[in-house]
């Protein structure tokens, strides 16, 4: 490719953008020519292109060499450049050649080329291979990989060279050469485990754990080997399965390192203490022989078939057979990557099938058929096995998931995975023969796509369709699913209703009637509805199961066929033998009793049938109450216990025995009886009781002046009346169980919260008050016990947990709370949340001072201590004990006034250095010891002077702080002042006489000369030692922190001042007094991996997006740096730069990117916090490692120094943390990137380069050139894992950021074909390892001191939690950390953070219903490799993948927990266009869960209820929801029918009927959920609970202030919307969200198409509903009514209306608003067309927005054209209230106003016709037709209003009443598009449309216009969406703007 200088001469290239590098090559003269950016066919030469980059600055002519070389190389590979891209790199290539060959010729050494090579090549070998050959170093051992490759290549371009020029290569090289290529062989890049023979000295490969399974593996004796095998030193059992069943290669080794480091970990776990001879134990074998073959001996057992693995264990018996079969899965399990995850099924199959071939292969069987030994049916040569096995498997997932039409498809037209799967739960999967028979009918195909296949012949089928079709299941778009898998809990609603009328119409209404004989009776009809309720679900199975009956066994056919004849006959039963209870029976007995004959009346029959009807459910509810039975019933697989079981519940391979412990079912029994019981008492009493009353006189007023034409006159009751007045409570009644269960879980919650200790530190005094027992805290929680005492368990233990203060002689344990709390303070500093002084404030010595004894706290505690007390030692007037009792009250001052004189002490007698001195120093502290002792200090001393005393000292430590010899005399003139004021003014003269007697009382004193310098104390030279060279690390720390004591004046009550780290160091400290396992040694801790997908979001913000202002001049810096003030003083001082400038200058521009992208929602910031995982498994690894001498030195010691013995310790740390975590990264793009040039692969680079043990996998796209011309070529698809390379030896080299592959395994075909996200992670689990795997969305972020409880929460995998099963995912509780951003950002984060802890600690104790529901749960990944990976990828089915992982996992027995000590960071949406987008997507989610096989089966599977549980926190939340809504239109047209039809001004005199108080409590409940009462109560309760409830009620009281109403009220639109419509018709998709800040202004037109069908439409129709009721009800009722029922109607509206204006930054700004008009203007006409998007056309927009009925099918169609049908109400009943027709009520009336409608629509088609057929020619006569049209419509008018009195009220109904007709006429054309466009009527429909839309945004737009005038406004609006500080920047901003751009104009230049 072309460098910068000649770029100009070759092609731009679309595909290879140039990677911008850093500064670094620009020095270079000549940019890198990048070895990265190479099309993939030509894949090969990338490292010859790396080393040329390598050489180049030393030996330009050899790069030159190397890429004339690699030009050659690519023209071989492909010769006709058919690859995309390679034309054009070839050129590019070339001209760099044609321009460099004179220069670099020029700058040659040796004569010719061949020689310049040569003697390089051997310059290279010297330089690097034999300096580094004895490597025992990690790094070292990486750079001779690197160094081995290199010359490999090198010799390549050599021998090239020198065959060009025809010279032989010296044998010396050559030797050499063999050398290089034998170790290039052998030293491959590795991941974790170098298990070359040369790494066995690397510190990872000593742990006696490793070389246990290393030798294990490499034992295989008695394996058959193929005959012309060529074995090679160190084989191992898995180079023999490769060989025989013909694995990949790097497929092998990845699965080879999975299994050593999984059976290592086992190993150690299960022997603490390792021999001294390694052996792998055979119960480490055997326990992860059980966990990976647990899920394949159910499904053998499920089957009744035979294990083959108990046949290989059982003829071979021994460890080489385990291991081999292990392996043999292992590698499988690689191999089928693509399917494994996805068809769980086929991968038992297939392992079925092998285990038993190799059970041949072990046990020496001989074939029947050959002769000779077994060998494995598919086999042989490389990737026999993918493209034997595999790919077959694969072609027919990739077809299915072609016929979904890319999920447009109906669900029940294509098989996706759940289908594919589920044929291997039947026997009929051993059809598919082994060797898999090709026309078995799992790969057969529908007759139309085989034909189409074929090029479509128009034949007919003459086979009968072979296709199996939909398998056990089929996910129909319909309401009736909803019905249909919580039947149990519907049926029991309907019956209590049913029950409570009864009851509340007969007799007095009083509970108790229901024991009088007729209500009793009557009550018993109960079972009737239930009968018939039992028949209709019978009825939906087989309709809904239809599909699938070419799948289903005879079995399953005839019990739905039972189902529905028994249902039936219960249903002729039950009525008939009800009948004749009654003497004299009611209406409908009445009637049956006329069929059946009237004989006398026989109770008993009917009590007879009703217990034979129960007697299931009887047994059922004994079943209940024992849950071990019931779970031993369904899992058994007992002939007749299967016979039991089949009328229950059809067998099932998932589903079966997931029943909790007694005790668990006990519980939340109990929640869900409180909630009925409370639920239906209030229906009863409030809602159903009171209406009664009304309702029977309603029945028995007669009613004949109708306001309309009524077509049933004489109907009796007033039924319409009744059905408008119950409708709208009954609908309540089955939605406020949510109300309900909202309160209850907030009660419930809570308590649970307070009994796990949230929040008892939740301030920073709380943890000063609590800070003496952290370290206790930090020993017993974070630190494994040497003796493990049991610990306390039971309700005394929740209640406290006391820690010991630690005595102060265990210096271990003082000095390894001093490493952990050091390491999070430091954590903090280098995330800027607090400031060097806040640091050193909060930091505890590192260097533990031994002669101290006593322990130091960090002087943030101790701050002020020292000035305080010195004034109370001043003013004490001789009372010592007074002044130590107040001294003592507080402890800190007590601790700091020792560790100060302690330190005092020591600093002088280290500096005193003279004899004479010592003896005076010695004495003097002596004497005070003395007075401590006797406790007479303040009566012998004089303790005013100590002030003074003070100063000379702080001045002496700033002496040493600074440690400058000019400084000396000024030390010792300070040191005689100390002791003038210690001996004269401190203690009394007698006692200086003494001292002076005792040091001067030798002779011949008196005859000194005064001038004497010797004689003066601490003046001769050696009697002081200053300045202190060498002043070590300890040393200073010492000085600092003395300083510190003595000098901080101000109490440090605001340390940390940050939010942030408040809020981190209060939930740390306070997690420690939780309940959590102990710690295991790092040695023994379950390892884990994490994982993040990432698709092209962020990584790292680019200098550019972070200067760009918006448009109102706010860049993404600005607006950091306004959002974290603190924290970007606190970055400057870490850069020591005072301003923005600065960085620029001190080239500190990479720390800024840094800085703004660890405060945005970025890959780096994930990637940095999940490394904080290694970093503290390397802390803990080295406290659990190193000898006292080590620990008392200190960790920082370990890091920084570099002598032997240390950096032992620390590389064994390192090989400890690389053995239990791994960072997987799963980069889809990452390939496609690299080679674009894109820089997110550069930012994806440096973030391997910082963290060298982070991986990412990505999937590549190759294309492989073919030799023939004609085809097209190939592309072949990998899965890639690569690390960092190591750089350059040569440090003076330039830095170049390179990539190295560690596995590459090839694929079937594309990996993604089903949802993308699931798809990804899926792809790259096999590189994960470990045991747990945390799954870490791309928003995430994790803490240093959250990693360090990291060991601690994966023990809770060896706990069962409900005494029954392990746990096989691990719930984490997060923290929103988007708070800050927005007032909406922090309305969504409270109700994120609301479901995150006090909801899902409910849902998995006690409801045990809790999911999986994204982000940080960690799952068991052995449990879920083998039972289909951690995410469902059907395409639209899974869209929510996530919580289908916990479905799964539940239906699979699986176990799922929260916990609450341990919380990981989470980033959310910000604006409300993100927000709604995510909201919408969650409800498409939910509505097709709704549809789902899981939820089918979890509602059928559960106990009653745990049903219960799992509905109202699934998808029933999204079904209240849309209740909610029904409500409100429900009630509108009921209140519309009685308004126009005048019945309701005929009952008005009615009192019961004008003053309903049953209807207010119903609409009061429904606006309780409108304005968002469900997010808020759980949401108080939580920030109650962990900030205190103070806190709470001023958040709850700002967030109203803030218009959070608005928004809950605007998402339950949303939410409706969009889980309807897919409910209905589909259109289900993912929706990215995008991850931005949000501080741009969304336009109108944006904010239109986004809102205009989920909001806008159904706010206006509501609003037309409001106006009608208003005018043409208000004659006979009062306002006061009509504003309490109505008032939260308006408010839906308004908020529906307006909300996205409101909450639109910048949204009331006069010139914005301008530019929208203009802007949707332009949009709404401009025409649309194949390739105009929905952004510039609203044509196109339009024909979008009704993509989902085109997939819809008839059914959706139907019920959309009934739906429509709505609009045409008004019409009818308005037409009758003109003044025009007030005499008449014939329906004539409504036939003339639809003649009306019909001249207007013809009129307005001739007008579009005459202006296309005519406006051309014939102009004039069109204009005069136009004129002449309107000229008759203004006549008609004046005429109407002339002589039949129109009014203008007549003239707004006729409004009211004509434009619903258009829009609900609209509606129907768009549902029969095809028939319409037939009929050649779709251009007047789109005309039609068009006009609708520009009234409604003309409606929309005026009010926001109006208020836009008033400046105050769009002030009052930046206020309330923002924080003080940025709507303060954001006002400044404005006014700057012009300067602003002026300087980033600047900065550019």
């Amino acid at each position: 490719m072309a460098s910068r200088s000649g770029s100009d001469q070759s092609q731009p290239q679309p595909q290879q953008r140039r990677i911008t590098r850093t500064q670094t090559a620009g020095n270079l003269g000549e940019s890198i020519f990048d070895s990265e950016v190479v099309p993939s066919s030509l894949v090969e030469i990338a490292p010859i292109l790396r080393v040329a980059n390598e050489v180049e600055s030393s030996h330009p002519r050899v790069a030159y060499l190397c890429r004339f070389y690699a030009f050659e190389k690519a023209h071989r590979l492909d010769p006709t450049s058919s690859g995309r891209g390679v034309r054009q790199f070839k050129t590019a290539l070339l001209q760099r050649l044609e321009r460099e060959n004179d220069p670099t010729l020029m700058g040659r050494v040796k004569k010719s080329d061949a020689r310049e090579m040569q003697s390089f090549y051997q310059h290279y070998y010297k330089k690097y291979i034999q300096a580094l050959q004895n490597a025992a170093d990690k790094a070292d051992r990486a750079q001779l990989t690197k160094a081995y490759q290199t010359a490999n290549v090198l010799f390549e371009v050599l021998k090239a060279v020198n065959q060009t020029q025809a010279i032989e290569v010296d044998r010396e090289i050559l030797e050499a050469q063999n050398k290089v290529a034998e170790k290039t062989e052998i030293y491959v890049p590795y991941n974790i485990l170098p298990l070359d023979p040369d790494s066995a000295n690397q510190a990872i490969m000593r742990y006696p754990e490793i070389q246990a399974v290393v030798y294990a593996l490499r034992n295989t004796r008695g394996l058959p080997w193929p005959r012309d095998y060529k074995k090679k030193k160190d084989e191992d059992i898995l180079d023999w399965l490769q060989a025989m069943f013909g694995f990949q290669k790097d497929n092998v080794a990845n699965q080879r390192e999975h299994l050593i480091l999984l059976l290592a970990n086992v190993h150690i776990r299960q022997f603490p203490k390792p021999d001294q001879q390694p052996k792998l134990d055979e119960r480490a074998l055997t326990e992860v022989m059980k966990k990976l073959f647990k899920n394949y001996k159910k499904w053998c057992k499920y089957l009744d078939r035979k294990s083959s693995l108990c046949a290989a264990n059982h003829t071979t018996g021994s460890a080489t057979a385990q291991t081999t079969v292990h392996g043999l899965i292992s590698s499988y399990l690689g191999g089928s990557c693509k399917l494994k995850i996805h068809a769980r099924m086929p991968v038992l199959y297939l392992s079925s099938w092998m285990a038993f071939e190799l059970y041949g292969m072990l046990a020496g069987n001989v074939s029947p058929m050959t002769g000779e030994h077994v060998k494995p049916a598919y086999g042989g040569e490389e990737e026999a096995f993918l493209k034997k096995v595999v790919a077959p498997i694969y072609d027919v997932i990739a077809k299915e998931a072609e016929r979904s039409k890319r999920g447009k498809s109906k669900h029940s037209q294509w098989r996706n995975y759940d289908d594919l799967n589920e044929y291997f739960w039947s026997v009929d999967c051993f059809r598919l023969g082994w060797p898999m028979r090709a026309d078995a009918d799992f790969f057969y195909l529908p007759i139309e796509q085989i034909h189409y296949e074929r090029n479509g012949d128009g034949k007919p089928p003459t086979t009968r369709d072979r296709w199996m079709g939909k398998v056990n299941f089929v996910e129909i778009r319909s309401f009736w699913h909803i019905f249909r898998s919580f039947d149990r809990m519907w049926s029991f609603f309907i019956l209590c209703l049913q029950a409570m009328i009864i009851v509340a119409w007969n007799g007095s209404g009083n509970p108790n009637s229901i024991f009088s004989g007729d209500v009793f009776k009557k009550v018993l009809s109960v079972f009737i509805t239930a009968a018939i309720l039992k028949l209709g679900q019978a009825f939906l199975d087989v309709i809904l199961s239809w599909k699938a009956r070419e799948s289903m066994s005879l079995y399953v056919k005839l019990r739905y066929i039972l189902k529905v004849v028994s249902a039936a006959a219960w249903v002729i039963i039950l009525p008939v033998t009800y009948a004749y209870t009654w003497e004299n029976p009611p209406g409908f007995a009445q009637t049956i009793k006329s069929w059946f004959g009237k004989s006398s009346h026989s109770p008993s029959l009917f009590i007879l049938a009703v217990v034979v009807y129960l007697s299931p459910n009887m047994l059922a509810g004994v079943l209940f109450l024992f849950p071990l039975i019931r779970r031993f019933l369904e899992r058994s697989n007992y002939k007749i216990v299967m016979l039991m079981m089949w009328w229950s519940q059809p067998r099932l391979y998932v589903g079966r025995g997931m029943h909790e412990s007694a005790f668990s079912l006990f519980k939340y029994t109990m929640f869900w009886v409180l909630l009925i019981i409370t639920k239906l008492a209030f229906s009863y009493y409030i809602e159903i009781k009171p209406l009664v009353g009304p309702t029977k006189a309603i029945m028995s007023v007669k009613i004949t002046n109708f306001q309309w034409h009524e077509f049933f006159p004489r109907a009796k009751n007033n039924i319409g009346v009744v059905v408008a007045l119950w409708a709208p409570i009954i609908l309540v009644y089955f939605m406020d169980t949510q109300i309900w269960y909202a309160i209850f879980s907030t009660l419930f919650g809570g308590i649970y919260g307070a009994f796990r200790r949230l929040g008892e530190i939740r301030t920073l005094g709380m943890l000063r008050s609590r800070f003496q027992s952290l370290p206790g805290a930090f020993n017993a929680c974070l630190i494994p016990e040497e003796n493990c005492e049991p610990k306390k368990k039971g309700l005394k233990a929740t209640f406290s947990r006391n820690f010991a203060q630690i005595p102060s002689n265990k210096e271990k344990e003082a000095a390894r709370f001093a490493q952990l709390w050091n390491k999070i303070i430091t954590s903090f500093r280098e995330e800027d949340l607090i400031s060097n002084r806040e640091m050193d404030l909060l930091l505890v010595p590192y260097w533990a001072d031994l002669d101290l004894e006593l322990m130091q706290w960090p002087p943030f505690l101790l701050a002020s201590k020292i000035p305080i007390a010195l004034d109370m030692a001043k003013d004490s007037n001789g009372k010592d004990k007074e002044l130590k009792k107040r001294i003592e009250n507080d402890n800190y001052m007590s601790c700091a006034v020792r560790e100060c004189y302690a330190s005092f002490r020591n600093i002088i007698k280290f500096l005193v250095s003279g004899n004479r001195e010592k003896e005076v120093i010695e004495f003097i502290f002596s004497e005070v010891d003395k007075q401590i002792e006797a406790g007479t200090l303040i009566s012998e001393f004089k303790m005013s002077a100590l002030p003074s005393l003070y100063d000379h000292f702080v001045k002496l430590i700033g002496h040493l702080l600074e440690n400058k010899q000019e400084d000396r005399d000024q030390v010792v003139i300070l040191f005689q002042d100390m002791l003038e004021v210690v001996t004269r003014d401190i203690m009394m003269e007698d006692h200086v006489s003494s001292l002076v007697d005792s040091i001067h009382g030798g002779p011949g004193y008196e005859g000194m000369s005064s001038v004497d310098q010797h004689s003066q104390l601490f003046a001769s030279s050696g009697a002081i030692k200053f300045p202190i060279l060498p002043s070590s690390e300890a040393w200073k720390e010492k000085i600092k922190r003395l300083f510190l004591l003595l000098t901080v004046k101000e109490s440090a009550m605001d340390v940390p001042s940050n939010l942030e780290a408040r809020r981190r160091i209060s939930f740390f400290s306070n997690s420690l007094f939780m309940d959590m396992p102990n710690a295991p040694k790092v040695r023994n801790m379950l390892s884990f991996s994490v994982l993040t997908p990432y698709y092209t979001e962020e990584v790292l913000f680019s200098l550019h997006d972070l200067e760009v202002p918006n448009e109102d001049g706010v860049s993404i810096l600005f607006y950091l740096q306004k959002i974290f003030p603190d924290e970007w003083d606190n970055f400057l001082e870490r850069m020591e730069c005072s301003t923005e400038e600065g960085l620029i200058e001190a080239d500190k521009l990479e720390e800024l990117r840094l800085w703004a992208s660890y405060r945005g929602q970025t890959l780096s910031k994930t990637v940095r916090g999940m490394m904080y995982y290694r970093k503290a498994l390397e802390l803990q690894a080295f406290l659990d490692m190193a000898k006292y001498e080590d620990l008392m030195e200190g960790y920082k010691a370990v890091e920084l120094n570099t002598e032997d013995h240390s950096k032992g310790l620390w590389a064994q740390c390192q090989a400890v943390a690389d053995m239990k975590f791994t960072y997987v990264v799963s980069c889809q793009q990452y390939g496609i990137h690299k080679r674009s040039g894109d820089p997110r692969a550069q930012d994806i680079l440096k973030l391997m380069t910082t963290y060298p043990s982070l991986r990412v996998a990505y999937i590549d796209e190759v294309e492989e050139p073919s030799k023939d011309r004609k085809k097209i070529n190939q592309k072949a698809y990998y899965s890639v894992l690569v690390k960092a390379a190591p750089p350059n030896i040569n440090s003076a080299e330039p830095v170049q950021n390179l990539d190295q592959i560690i596995y590459k395994i090839k694929l079937p075909g594309p990996a993604i074909l089903g949802e993308g996200k699931p798809e990804n992670q899926n792809h790259a689990i096999i590189f994960t390892r470990g045991e747990g795997l945390q799954a870490i969305d791309m928003n995430q972020d994790n803490y240093m001191e959250e990693a360090l409880k990291m060991r601690n929460l994966l023990q809770e995998f060896l706990k069962k939690h409900d005494g029954v099963r392990l746990p096989s995912i691990l719930g984490l509780r997060e923290h929103i950390f988007t708070g800050s951003v927005s007032s909406l950002a922090w309305f969504m984060s409270n109700q994120e953070t609301s479901f995150v802890t006090i909801g899902q600690r409910l849902l998995a104790n006690p409801l045990k219903v809790r999911f999986h529901y994204g982000h940080p749960d960690v799952f068991d990944r052995l449990f879920h490799l083998t039972r289909g990976g951690i995410s469902k990828a059907s395409k639209i089915i899974n869209l929510s993948e996530d919580i289908f992982a916990g479905f799964n996992s539940t239906l699979r027995e699986g176990n799922v927990t929260h916990h609450e000590y341990i919380q990981v960071g989470k980033g959310r949406d910000v604006g409300l266009n993100q927000i709604s987008m995510f909201e919408a997507k969650i409800a498409n989610g939910n509505g097709e869960q709704t549809l789902s096989r899981d939820i089918y089966r979890l509602g059928h599977r559960f106990d009653f209820f745990r049903m219960l549980s799992c509905y109202f926190t699934t998808i029933g939340f999204y079904f209240s929801t849309l209740i909610t809504v029904l409500t409100v239109y429900v009630f509108l047209y009921g209140r519309l029918y009685l308004v126009l039809s005048g019945l309701e001004e005929g009952l008005s005199t009615q009192a019961a009927f004008r003053d309903n108080k049953p209807l207010q409590v119903a609409l009061a409940s429904q606006s309780f959920v409108q304005i968002g009462f469900l997010m808020a109560l759980p949401m108080l309760m939580e920030i109650g609970l962990e900030r205190g409830f103070r806190t709470a009620l001023s958040e709850f009281i700002l967030m109203q202030l803030q218009l959070a109403p608005v928004f809950f009220t605007f998402s339950l639109g949303t939410k409706t919307h969009y889980y309807g419509r897919t409910l209905l018709h589909g259109g289900a998709k993912y929706r990215p969200t995008g991850r931005g800040f949000v501080v741009f202004h969304a336009k109108f037109a944006e904010n239109y198409r986004l809102y205009s069908r989920s909001h806008f439409v159904k706010g206006i129709e509501l609003m037309i509903l409001l106006l009608v009721y208003q005018i043409f009800g208000h004659t006979y009722r009062s306002a006061v009514a009509y504003v309490l029922i109505t008032i939260s109607m308006w408010f839906m509206v308004g908020t529906w209306l307006f909300a996205p204006f409101l909450f639109n930054p910048s949204g009331f700004e006069w010139q914005k608003i301008v530019d929208d008009w203009t802007d949707w203007n332009k949009w709404i006409s401009n025409r649309g067309g194949i390739g105009v998007t929905a952004e510039k056309s609203w044509e196109s927009w339009w024909e979008e927005e009704q993509e989902h009925l085109r997939h819809s099918g008839k059914r959706g169609i139907i019920a959309e054209i009934l739906l429509s049908l709505r609009f045409f109400i008004y019409q009818y009943g308005l037409v009758y209230h003109l003044n025009l027709t007030k005499q008449t009520k014939s329906f004539l009336v409504y036939g003339i106003s639809w003649l009306v409608i019909l001249i207007i629509l013809f009129v307005m088609k001739t007008v579009s016709v005459g202006r296309r057929k005519f406006s051309a020619n014939f102009q004039l006569v069109f204009r005069l037709i136009k004129g002449l049209i309107f000229m008759t419509f203004v006549s008609i008018l004046v005429t109407l209003i002339a002589l039949p009195h129109m009014t203008l009220q007549d003239i707004i109904v006729c409004i009211l009443a004509f434009m619903p007709t258009g829009w609900g006429l609209l509606l129907i054309a768009q549902a029969c598009k095809p028939v319409v466009a037939r009929a050649g009527f779709w251009g007047s429909v789109q005309t039609l449309a068009r006009g609708y839309e520009i009234i409604m945004g003309l409606l929309l737009f005026t009010p926001i216009a109006f208020l836009a005038w008033f400046p105050f406004v769009s002030e009052f609006q930046t206020r309330m969406l923002f924080n003080q500080a940025f709507s303060r920047g954001l006002q400044i901003s404005r006014i700057l703007g012009g300067q602003r751009k002026d300087r980033s104009s600047r900065n550019k230049e």
